[in-house]
C-alpha cells in the first residue's frame, strides 16, 4: 500500500473516532426524547442523522478501499457533500455555543488535621449540567 493508501486509512479511522462519541451522545438524547414520547428537537436530530450517515460512509469506504481508490473522484465528491452537511448541522445547533454548562462556586472553608499540622482553606464545588455539556461536546465534535 502506498503513502496515499495509508493516509486514506488513517484519516478514515480518525473520522470514525470523532464520529463515535457524537453518535453516542446524540443517541442518548434521541433515546431520552423517545422514552418520554416527544419529538426530538430538529438541531439534535439533524446532527444525529448526519453523524450516522457520515459514520456509515467512512466505515464503508474504509472497508471497501480497494474499490474506492478506483473511484476517488466520487468518494471526494461525497466527502465534500458531508462537509457541507456537517456545516449545516452545526449551524442548526449553534444556539448551544454560548451556553454556560458549568458553575464553579466557593462554599466556605475546610479544615484538615494531620497530626500536628492543621490545614484550612476554601472549598470549591463544580456543578455541571450534563445535557448542556453533552450537546456542547456534540457541537464541538461536529465541527471537528
Amino acid at each position: 500500500m502506498s503513502f496515499s493508501g495509508f493516509s486514506f486509512a488513517f484519516w478514515r479511522i480518525m473520522q470514525i473516532l470523532t464520529l463515535i462519541p457524537t453518535l453516542g451522545m446524540l443517541a442518548w438524547f434521541v433515546h431520552g426524547f423517545d422514552q418520554i414520547q416527544k419529538l426530538t428537537p430538529d438541531p439534535i436530530l439533524v446532527l444525529f442523522i448526519v453523524s450516522v450517515l457520515g459514520a456509515a460512509w467512512t466505515i464503508g469506504t474504509l472497508f471497501l478501499y480497494a474499490r474506492a481508490k478506483h473511484s476517488a473522484g466520487f468518494v471526494a465528491f461525497i466527502d465534500l457533500l458531508f462537509v457541507g452537511a456537517f456545516i449545516g448541522a452545526v449551524y442548526t445547533l449553534r444556539g448551544i455555543a454560548d451556553a454556560d454548562c458549568t458553575h464553579a462556586s466557593r462554599d466556605g472553608t475546610f479544615v484538615s488535621n494531620f497530626g500536628d499540622f492543621t490545614f484550612s482553606g476554601p472549598t470549591f464545588s463544580l456543578d455541571i449540567n450534563k445535557s448542556c455539556a453533552m450537546l456542547k461536546a456534540s457541537f464541538a465534535f461536529g465541527i471537528m
